[in-house]
């Protein structure tokens, strides 16, 4: 289906580049209005359609600025993460503290500063509005091997998701999150570039990434758009709090 997006408007933070990017491209495709931010503004300059800004969501002061700008939205999607390698024994308070700060607390301040804009959206327009918020298997879903700051954000995100559902059930907002398993991208790539490097093979660490998920392949990132699209849709006006698993089996 095309155009379930029409006159719809959205923000997705972090859009420059992998799951951020093909979530903004298909909301462009259904017909949304986008604004798609990224702190390399570079990143968005072949986002055709989009209204592309840069954004540094580690800014409390940059964010209520760029909500200020963008006005009333129906749609936000938090994207922006960041992936720590290490035990609780290799992760320094600097490392769990940037960790916190980028995969939870920008989704904080995102969403302080567009929610009062989009319960008056939602109360102008008789539908519901929606968050999507980007978690990971690796969270309270999944522990593995190497990602103890990242996983308990990403757990943290997906308490957040549920209060903020909670909070606002009544008031035309929806809160969702979703869970992704092992998908290409930049950051990805990067990924196994220094774990074969530590590893003195990148073969291997690709292996342990392919092996690691039941389907035996990394998805792409294109396969985590139509979930979102799905959850910012009127057709999931009855789905809030819902943490969506796009893994590939990962959480088995």
């Amino acid at each position: 289906m095309a155009g379930r997006l029409k006159d719809k408007i959205a923000v997705v933070t972090a859009a420059g580049q992998g799951i951020g990017r093909a979530i903004a491209e298909q909301f462009l495709a259904e017909g949304a209005v986008v604004y798609a931010s990224d702190i390399d503004l570079d990143k968005l300059a072949d986002l055709q359609g989009a209204r592309a800004a840069r954004l540094d969501v580690l800014s409390t002061d940059a964010v209520e600025a760029y909500a200020r700008d963008t006005g009333h939205i129906d749609i936000l999607v938090n994207v922006a993460g960041f992936v720590h390698h290490g035990t609780v024994l290799s992760t320094s308070d600097k490392d769990w503290d940037f960790s916190f700060d980028l995969n939870v607390k920008s989704m904080h301040r995102t969403i302080k500063a567009f929610l009062p804009g989009m319960l008056e959206r939602a109360k102008e327009t008789g539908k519901t509005c929606s968050i999507v918020n980007i978690s990971s298997g690796a969270s309270s879903i999944r522990g593995i091997p190497n990602r103890y700051a990242y996983g308990a954000s990403k757990a943290a995100v997906i308490g957040l998701t549920k209060s903020v559902a909670a909070d606002f059930i009544r008031d035309g907002i929806r809160c969702n999150a979703v869970a992704p398993g092992t998908f290409k991208s930049p950051s990805w790539e990067e990924r196994v570039e220094t774990l074969g490097k530590e590893w003195g093979s990148k073969e291997k660490a690709l292996e342990m990434f392919v092996q690691r998920q039941p389907t035996g392949r990394v998805a792409d990132a294109a396969e985590i758009a139509p979930i979102a699209v799905y959850l910012a849709s009127d057709e999931a006006a009855f789905t809030t709090g819902t943490v969506m698993a796009v893994d590939g089996g990962f959480s088995l």
